[in-house]
């Protein structure tokens, strides 16, 4: 028997392992998920940690508690003026392009295992929701940025797509094990589901931003407590309540991280550190659960399934869902197409049949673990490759990440980008007030030769020049990109 003390002693160690060796994946492009995985793995009962752990349930309540302390910490990052464009189309794909991965892959899977439709089925809604936090982790260490509103799109998909994907996991364990209940019912369900969810959401985000203004708590570090005291009750009460809890703290995180309120800053960063912790216990408590010996016999019917998601269900849902979008050519339908990285969310449905005593659970949870962490690997490491090769990608140059360190005050519309002016560009060589930059962008300071100047309208740009320039939105950065670090043909 394990003491509560060497319970911490192995958690801490674990822990560190993990945020330790996440540096080694930065550099590789791995994404650090498959870290804290494998971590967990090694530490469990087939690794030579040899720690036993063979408790779904418990594994399930931590990834609910995980998942959604990450979606509101995903909805305070989300900004409303970002997402507006892309509202419709991100809502597309994260309801009917789930929807059309689930019945797919589904198709698929029964006719690959010989499983009934409706197993098959869930199968495919089990891994029908993507995993975007891997992916900017990849973007950012490599610093690549996307054109357009192409990274929005991207996290509101991934922020409101786990809902969809909760709703048919859970509706269709029921179907297997009750398929004289009818699909009747489970429609009554989803729009009880998504109306009360969002309903909540927004009320309860409201009532969030309200309380925090007024109840002047005496001790600045009780706020990141209460917050998190008012996450739960969103989550339990709108579940209560039969709405989607999930839906609701990603809402009411998206109407906090847009409104004015007290210690804001302060608690954007609790709260994206948070996010990390439990990304890190939902992964390392998720590799401890598997057991890589029964996953062996799945290898080859796993590696058909990913393959069959990544190359077939995933694009195919996706050109579905944006068939009518606008301002989304084939390029960079099929970059959303390859950023269908499954994740620790599709694990943690898996255990729902697992807990309900579905047939084939146990291979279903195996199989689910299997193409989570080869869709990651293969996708995660490839993306920055497939986003030049399909021409989405620019230099990221956000200066919240920046060498200047310089930010603008929260609720500005604009933002700050940075540029490194390169040799043959078309900027080199001119004056600013030759460079007729658009009205809404301005070039705020010049990094030359490790000491900063104020620009003026007769400063001549130079090649090996570092720019910190204000703009209104991501398009212009596309256009100041091709100014000053593109050679000019």
């Amino acid at each position: 028997m394990i003491s509560s003390e060497n319970w911490l002693l192995l958690g801490s160690i674990l822990l560190l392992v993990s945020i330790l060796t996440s540096k080694t994946s930065f550099r590789l492009g791995i994404p650090a998920l498959i870290i804290f995985l494998l971590v967990g793995m090694l530490a469990g009962s087939d690794g030579p940690g040899g720690i036993y752990f063979n408790d779904p349930k418990t594994a399930q309540f931590l990834g609910t508690v995980a998942l959604t302390l990450i979606l509101f910490s995903g909805g305070l990052d989300t900004k409303i003026e970002s997402i507006r464009p892309v509202i419709w189309q991100g809502m597309s794909l994260a309801t009917l392009g789930v929807f059309a991965t689930a019945v797919l892959v589904g198709g698929f899977v029964s006719w690959l295992l010989n499983f009934s439709f409706l197993s098959g089925m869930l199968v495919g809604a089990i891994v029908s929701s993507t995993d975007a936090a891997a992916v900017f982790s990849v973007l950012r260490t490599r610093r690549i940025g996307l054109k357009g509103n192409l990274r929005p799109l991207l996290e509101l998909e991934s922020g409101s797509n786990d809902p969809m994907a909760f709703f048919l996991t859970v509706a269709l364990t029921q179907l297997v094990m009750q398929p004289e209940a009818g699909l009747w019912p489970f429609v009554i369900m989803f729009l009880k589901q998504m109306i009360i969810g969002g309903l909540a959401g927004y009320g309860l985000g409201r009532g969030m931003v309200w309380l925090i203004n007024r109840i002047r708590l005496d001790v600045e570090g009780l706020y990141p407590v209460l917050v998190m005291a008012l996450v739960f009750f969103t989550y339990s009460a709108t579940d209560f309540m039969g709405g989607n809890g999930f839906l609701a703290v990603y809402l009411a995180g998206i109407w906090l991280g847009n409104a004015v309120f007290i210690h804001k800053k302060s608690l954007l960063r609790f709260y994206d550190g948070l996010a990390w912790l439990m990304q890190i216990v939902m992964f390392l408590t998720l590799g401890l659960l598997v057991f890589p010996q029964q996953i062996v016999p799945i290898i080859d019917e796993g590696i058909l399934v990913a393959l069959f998601l990544i190359f077939v269900a995933r694009p195919v849902a996706v050109f579905i869902a944006l068939a009518r979008a606008t301002g989304l050519n084939v390029r960079k339908k099929l970059f959303i197409s390859w950023v269908g990285l499954r994740g620790a969310v599709p694990i943690v449905f898996a255990t729902f049949p697992l807990l309900a005593g579905v047939p084939y659970s146990n291979m279903i949870f195996n199989l689910v673990f299997f193409v989570s962490v080869l869709s990651v690997l293969l996708q995660g490491y490839t993306l920055p490759l497939v986003a030049k090769w399909l021409r989405v990608s620019v230099p990221e140059r956000i200066a919240r990440k920046s060498v200047l360190d310089l930010e603008l005050d929260e609720g500005a519309k604009s933002q700050l980008f940075e540029f490194d002016v390169v040799a043959g560009a078309p900027a080199v060589g001119k004056s600013i007030v030759q460079l007729a930059l658009p009205a809404k962008a301005l070039i705020v300071l010049i990094r030359r030769n490790q000491k900063y100047e104020v620009p003026r309208g007769a400063t001549i740009i130079r090649e090996n020049d570092h720019l910190l320039v204000m703009a209104d939105n991501s398009e212009l950065g596309d256009d100041l990109h091709r100014l000053f670090e593109e050679k000019a043909p």
